[in-house]
């Protein structure tokens, strides 16, 4: 039997990455900083990157390398095994004018964004930040994929999944269940910033496990849906529906966690080369952070549901398209 480690195996990609793997019949052992759930199955070691578990692993995921000294960490057992995966994100690409997707200027990339699109400089600055996250990526990336080892980079998108922090369909979700008889959207609902489901990144480390290399992959969905396409399912797996209200691009009332325009798509063409196959796309997958939304209802983040000022926008009326 296959041994993987999953570092940061009891978040919302580690976990799905964990349960895609023992039912693919392999022992895994997963490790956290918190005594938190972990798939049925695995074992759960409370450890973090200064206490990694020594041994030899057939496949080692780390979902939680956010800076080089991380990576530093880590990479004694990457190069141990037979493949190794590190998460990242598409946070690492700008445009040709240095933009990023945390810059205050959006970024307006000419269409679907590569592996091979230039990315932000390394940095070691604070990595719960704006300016620090894709910096520290990119020189934990760096750091990986010189050393020689059979390490893939994956970088993701907007993931969803059940335990998503935040969970962006709750956006969504929460209008559809307080029966709000419309929705707006900025932009006509045209605003998209690629979705990767958790279970279909499962799939891609899956993938990589059988096909160790050195490389950087995008793992996001087969589909990119914009904002007004995720509301209608969103809507229907609520048993709502709503009248959609359409605002100007700028309009604050009409923003939700997608728009983005131009739209941000992920090219995944190096990913299908290798042999991954999504196991869904974003409708067939989202159902399952939707039924966990609706078990767990989460506090409502500051600013997602202004309902007052929204009704006072549908009043004023003008520039409005239903």
């Amino acid at each position: 039997m296959r041994h993987a480690l999953v570092i940061g195996g009891t978040g919302l990609i580690g976990g799905a990455v964990a349960r895609h793997l023992i039912e693919a019949g392999w022992r895994v052992t997963a490790t956290g900083r918190r005594p938190r759930p972990v798939p049925p199955g695995a074992t759960l070691l409370l450890a973090d990157h200064d206490h990694l578990p020594s041994g030899a692993y057939d496949l080692v995921v780390d979902c939680a390398c956010y800076t080089a000294e991380h990576a530093r960490r880590v990479l004694p057992l990457m190069r141990d095994a037979g493949s190794a995966v590190m998460i990242s994100s598409k946070a690492v690409y700008v445009d040709a004018r240095g933009n990023h997707v945390n810059s205050p200027e959006p970024p307006r990339f000419d269409g679907p964004v590569t592996e091979e699109q230039p990315t932000l400089p390394p940095g070691d600055m604070d990595y719960d930040s704006p300016e620090g996250y894709g910096p520290n990526k990119v020189a934990a990336e760096q750091l990986l994929l010189d050393s020689g080892a059979p390490v893939t980079v994956l970088r993701a998108s907007k993931v969803h999944g059940p335990g998503a922090d935040p969970a962006r369909t709750w956006w969504f979700l929460k209008r559809a269940l307080d029966r709000r008889p419309y929705v707006l959207l900025a932009g006509g609902g045209r605003g998209a910033d690629h979705t990767s489901a958790a279970v279909n990144i499962a799939a891609l480390v899956a993938c990589v496990a059988d096909n160790p290399g050195r490389r950087i992959l995008n793992a996001a969905d087969p589909d990119a849906p914009d904002g007004r396409a995720i509301s209608r399912v969103i809507a229907g797996l609520a048993g709502h529906t709503w009248d959609e209200i359409t605002v100007a691009d700028d309009d604050e009332t009409g923003w939700h966690p997608w728009h983005r325009i131009p739209p941000i798509v992920l090219d995944t063409t190096a990913a299908e080369r290798l042999g991954y196959r999504p196991v869904g796309d974003f409708a067939s997958t989202v159902t399952g952070e939707v039924g966990w939304l609706l078990r767990n209802r989460p506090d409502d983040p500051g600013g997602w549901f202004d309902y007052p000022a929204e009704d006072a926008r549908v009043r004023a009326g003008s520039k409005l398209d239903v």
